[in-house]
């Protein structure tokens, strides 16, 4: 059965749309396009 009190004591409030934007643009993310561009450049500064 479920012990509804150890539950509540897990739950964390979800983020609010503007928290989760800021939360979203202040990680470095890298994709796949930062990842060539990178190799591009190393490549380029070996010449």
């Amino acid at each position: 059965m479920i012990d509804f009190d150890e539950e509540v004591k897990k739950f964390y409030p979800s983020l609010e749309v503007a928290d989760v934007q800021e939360a979203i643009y202040n990680q470095e993310l890298v994709d796949a396009a930062d990842i060539f561009i990178r190799m591009i450049k190393d490549d380029n500064k070996d010449d």
